[in-house]
């Protein structure tokens, strides 16, 4: 029994080491490719560690593209104005095009995340342990929404961040992941394990249902939030279907959108596009990094509920 235990072991430490190596691998790819050189990216045999070591591919990304650091307008001021669009305030100094379109990317990701973690928190607590009429129409509404896929409501969006004036904003990319079902329904998920006694125990000594919320619940579901939160910040850097559907002038891209214009300006030019594919995934791995312990408390908690 001791012996095939430790086979069981063994196998299962071999099984993650090859598992793990299948998934950086790619990663791997692409850091080492940004730094090589041209001849050794299109080269007939490929070169797995970079025998020349260079930066020009990063100093080619760096210096296209060049554009205001920020724009600072009024939200919502182009219904007010003669050109339609948004009365700007002021603008930053001139940057590279890749630091204008990391920095859209990483305040959409954030801003999306927080937002999401917020409402979704809220509106999950409230289905799970509020008693009102239609809350079972309302889950099965939201449960229905999940399976949707985003082209079917394409273009009654379009239509309506085109009536609000946010066409080719960074909201028009932020506002519809705010609504997320998949936050409401894991959230719910997370809000169900919270003793009603001890809400009720909280209404009896006083507590405002705020501070029930913000003392008693959150606190308890603080690993739901922490794996919706990567999960969001994930999902809303990587959309890029969404992303080039609502955005289209220079300033407003992100990184992925970025990259594609690159790749379609320099067809051959692996070595930027590689730069530009690692600078975008500095960010998700801080995020992960940030947020593991929650994320794989969220994960575990699930595991056990299910």
């Amino acid at each position: 029994m001791h012996k095939t235990k430790n086979l069981y072991s063994l196998l299962s430490l071999f099984l993650l080491i090859l598992l793990a190596f299948f998934f950086l691998f790619p990663l791997y790819w692409i850091i080492t490719g940004s730094f090589k050189t041209a001849q050794s990216i299109n080269g007939t045999s490929p070169d797995w560690f970079p025998k020349e070591w260079v930066l020009l591919n990063y100093q080619k990304l760096f210096s296209r593209q060049p554009t205001a650091l920020f724009t600072l307008s009024i939200p919502f001021s182009g219904a007010f104005s003669g050109t339609g669009k948004d009365i700007v305030l002021m603008t930053g100094p001139k940057v590279p095009g890749a630091v204008r379109w990391l920095l859209n990317t990483v305040f959409m990701s954030l801003s999306a995340m927080i937002l999401t973690c917020v409402t979704a928190s809220m509106a999950g607590y409230a289905l799970a342990k509020k008693r009102f009429r239609g809350r079972t129409l309302l889950f099965t509404l939201i449960v229905c929404a999940m399976a949707l896929p985003k082209q079917v409501i394409l273009i009654p969006l379009i239509r309506e961040m085109s009536f609000l004036k946010l066409y080719n904003s960074l909201l028009a990319v932020i506002f519809p992941t705010v609504g997320w079902p998949f936050g409401v329904f894991l959230m719910k998920q997370f809000s169900e394990g919270v003793p009603g006694e001890m809400l009720e125990a909280s209404r009896i000594d006083g507590a405002s249902e705020a501070r029930i919320f913000s003392q008693i619940v959150l606190p308890m579901i603080k690993p739901g939030i922490g794996a919706l939160a990567i999960f969001t910040f994930i999902n809303s850097w990587n959309d890029y279907f969404m992303q080039l559907i609502m955005l289209s002038s220079t300033e407003n891209l992100t990184i992925s959108l970025g990259i594609a214009k690159l790749q379609a300006e320099n067809a051959t030019d692996f070595g930027i596009i590689m730069a530009g594919a690692a600078v975008a995934a500095i960010p998700i791995l801080i995020v992960f990094l940030m947020f593991q312990r929650y994320f794989t408390q969220g994960i575990a908690m699930g595991a056990v509920k299910g």
